[in-house]
């Protein structure tokens, strides 16, 4: 049974008949009517035998909580006495076993205080079907001589709302009818405060489509459109589940609903009569299209979920039709509720069905497209990330990341005493005023610092949480803190082979090679100062010189511009894809800055605003052994934001190359670890017009980035290659349909654009 999925969630079907006679419904109106033949009401062996195989289930897949639907028919139908024998059932058998989340779906009209209480003993949270205002619910959810049920439910909502059950209300499910007015549906229903809203598209297939009104392919999206609109006009009152869906996947995220999203289906329903079965939705479609030939007395769940039509669902992408793996929206809508897929087999006018027949888009495509490109036409500028446009969004970002990955490692430290000293230290500069707190953003903005934490967070690197090396390395990260806000703190450092590196600040040898130790440091007069037991004090830094102390050197990219640190004594500085070199002289320092210089100065002449976007963010520049490699691009660093590694051996334009190609690939690096850019990467694979073979989504978005540069730089020395911006443009169509890209994405895409329009300008 391996690679089978666990249900989290089941739907049991407490009582098979209702006291209403909606002509929407899709379990008495529609193909499958197989609820003739079934019990009344769930008796207590299935009851019984449910809840035990459900903590069989739970247990077998270690699933922390499972939810149980009670639904019908309308469930309330089965007497206070049956729901409270199925809540103390399914209580018991998952006791110790996993969280029990009971829910139940139902039209309200049995509701009242000796049901609310019931379900306040045991947590039930309800959710009511309502369909708007009265003229929109009674068009379909009437009594079956034709009384409106309107006022019964209102005050059922009414009831829900008022304490002591008001924490049981979890929300109101809509079933969209396009003739209703969108606006006065939306405001009805905000009126009763539901904790959420569900729109729901009436259940309908190929073979029995939706009501269109003059056949517009488009009516339920227009119709849902309106609705969204008055819903961000009133300031989005009450979540819409719907919308919060389409806000996550173009985000980058999950759905939340089973109608969209790619995400695998992890429900399982049981009859009455204990019979186990697909999706209820499926009766849609054809005689017996749900049915399993599984029940609960003789089959465990995982049976089910072997099933393929189970199976089928859970195949994510490669679960939807060709139309829909082509589609660039089909991360939001996932190709629609399975069911809407169904199409007969023409050569059977019977449509008795088999699973091939879902392999169509669903009945309401046109809908989903318009209804997805809608809500992202409508947010996309602030659904954004803010760190795609503004500098100081992506710098804080980038050291919160660090910040929380750091805590991560804490977390997971074994007891080390050093470790905790020095966290113990580095809260003290936290809590030291804004020159302890400028202290400690700086080391954390270091972009070793973050090498650091994600090798030590690597379960198969040398410098694990519990190593001795994580704790130096932190016993001198928080010595530097102190020494850079001059604070009076004490911190000791242990050293090993005589020498400590002090991030931000540079290396300090305190014993003979071979030799390790522990020292304090602590500030003094402007400088620094070292003490170490049975030893004078000695002074060190920046107002005495010292042999014993190798500061980091620095380089001005301009002028006004923060100094840039060349770092070429970190030991976590090998990040790069080439080794670094080891420390320069001081005459090949001034080689190189002069290089630098000249190298930025070509930026600066060739594509200005390339280069004051490449100035944006750099804090390190570390030299990498070697010359320049056949393209003589720039490097960006593994988990370093901020860093940026040069071959030290190139020439002034093979520099400034390599100075405009890094910062490119570090610029969307430090984007993609606290931005989501794409989704599904490798899911599809791209034509690139730079590669031999087809690439996903985030190579040719990196490779685009770095090519608007590049061809810039090279139109502007008289360099440029024949076809490179037709190349370009080619890339850039295929990456504005690909249904990868977030929100964000789509943006960075867009600015490529205009990027190279100024560049072909």
């Amino acid at each position: 049974m391996t690679g089978l999925i666990a249900f989290r969630e089941i739907v049991l079907k407490v009582h098979s008949r209702c006291d209403l006679a909606c002509d929407h419904c899709y379990v008495y109106e529609h193909a499958d009517q197989s609820w003739r033949a079934r019990p009344k009401v769930i008796s207590p062996e299935v009851i019984a035998q449910t809840a035990s195989r459900l903590a069989e289930h739970a247990r077998t897949h270690a699933l922390p909580s499972v939810t149980v639907i009670l639904h019908g028919g309308e469930p309330l139908l089965a007497g206070p006495g049956r729901l409270r024998l199925v809540c103390e059932e399914f209580t018991r058998a998952l006791d110790g076993v996993a969280a029990l989340d009971l829910r139940m779906h139902t039209n309200g009209l049995q509701l009242s205080p000796r049901y609310l209480d019931l379900f306040a003993e045991f947590g039930v949270s309800v959710s009511v079907s309502l369909d708007g205002d009265r003229a929109a619910n009674d068009r379909h959810r009437r009594f079956a001589d034709g009384r409106t049920s309107h006022p019964l439910v209102l005050a059922a909502v009414d009831l829900l709302r008022t304490e002591p059950y008001r924490h049981l209300y979890q929300g109101l499910l809509c079933t969209i009818d396009v003739a209703n007015d969108p606006v006065a549906v939306l405001d009805a229903l905000v009126e009763l405060a539901p904790p959420r809203v569900d729109f729901l598209l009436p259940h309908a297939t190929w073979q029995t489509p939706p009501v269109r009104p003059d056949d517009a392919p488009d009516a339920y999206a227009r119709w849902l459109l309106r609705i969204f609109d008055h819903w961000e006009h009133r300031g989005r009152p009450v979540p819409v589940r719907l919308f919060d869906s389409l806000f996550s996947t173009l985000a980058g995220g999950p759905s939340l609903t089973e109608s969209l999203g790619l995400a695998p289906t992890d429900l399982v329903v049981v009859e009455t009569d204990g019979n186990l079965e697909q999706v209820d939705s499926l009766k849609s479609a054809f005689e017996g299209a749900a049915a399993t030939g599984f029940n609960v007395f003789d089959h465990a769940f995982d049976l089910v979920a072997a099933h393929p039509g189970v199976r089928a669902r859970q195949l994510g992408l490669a679960g939807v039709s060709g139309t829909c793996r082509r589609c660039p929206v089909v991360r939001s809508c996932g190709g629609g509720l399975y069911t809407h897929r169904y199409k007969a087999d023409p050569a059977d006018p019977s449509g008795a069905g088999t699973a091939g027949d879902f392999d169509n888009p669903s009945v309401y495509c046109t809908d989903l497209r318009e209804l997805v490109d809608g809500v992202e036409g409508r947010t996309s500028a602030r659904a954004s990330a803010p760190e795609l446009t503004d500098p100081a969004e992506l710098a804080g970002s980038q050291e919160q990341l660090t910040r929380d990955l750091l805590a991560l490692l804490n977390d997971r430290r074994t007891g080390d005493s050093d470790w905790e000293r020095a966290w113990a230290v580095l809260g003290a500069v936290e809590r030291a005023g804004q020159a302890g707190a400028d202290a400690l953003d700086a080391v954390l903005a270091h972009p070793f610092t973050r090498t650091w934490v994600m090798a030590c967070l690597d379960p198969a690197a040398r410098d694990r949480p519990d190593a001795p090396q994580a704790a130096r390395r932190l016993t001198a990260l928080a010595a530097a803190a102190v020494l850079r806000g001059g604070l009076d703190l004490p911190a000791e450092v242990v050293y090993r082979d005589g020498e400590v590196y002090l991030p931000t600040l540079g290396l300090l040898r305190l014993g003979e090679p071979g030799t390790d130790g522990r020292a304090t440091l602590h500030a003094a007069d402007g400088g620094y100062a070292v003490r170490e037991e049975g030893r004078p004090e000695h002074r060190f830094g920046p107002v005495a010189g010292d042999a014993r102390w190798q500061p980091v050197r620095t380089w001005s990219p301009a002028p006004d511009a923060a100094p840039v640190a060349l770092e070429d004594l970190d030991p976590h500085r090998n990040c790069f894809a080439r080794p670094p070199r080891l420390r320069l002289g001081a005459a090949e320092a001034g080689e190189w800055r002069e290089r630098l210089d000249a190298a930025w100065a070509l930026l600066h002449a060739s594509v200005p605003e390339f280069a004051r976007a490449a100035a944006t963010g750099l804090t390190t520049l570390t030299p990498l052994a070697g010359g320049p490699r056949a393209r003589g691009w720039g490097e960006a660093g593994r988990h370093g934001p901020g860093a940026l590694g040069l071959p030290y051996a190139a020439g002034v334009a093979e520099t400034a190359l390599a100075l405009l190609t890094g910062r490119r690939r570090a610029g969307l690096q430090a984007l993609t670890e606290v931005t989501d850019l794409y989704a599904l990467d490798g899911e599809w694979q791209h034509p690139s017009p730079w590669r031999e073979r087809p690439v996903p989504v985030s190579r040719l978005l990196a490779d685009v980035h770095e090519r608007v540069a590049v061809e810039a730089y090279r139109r502007a020395t008289a360099a440029a290659e024949p076809g490179g911006l037709d190349r370009i443009n080619r890339a850039l169509d295929r990456l504005s349909g690909a249904a990868e890209l977030t929100s964000t994405g789509k943006r960075l895409v867009e600015q490529l654009r205009w990027e190279l329009k100024a560049v072909d300008a």
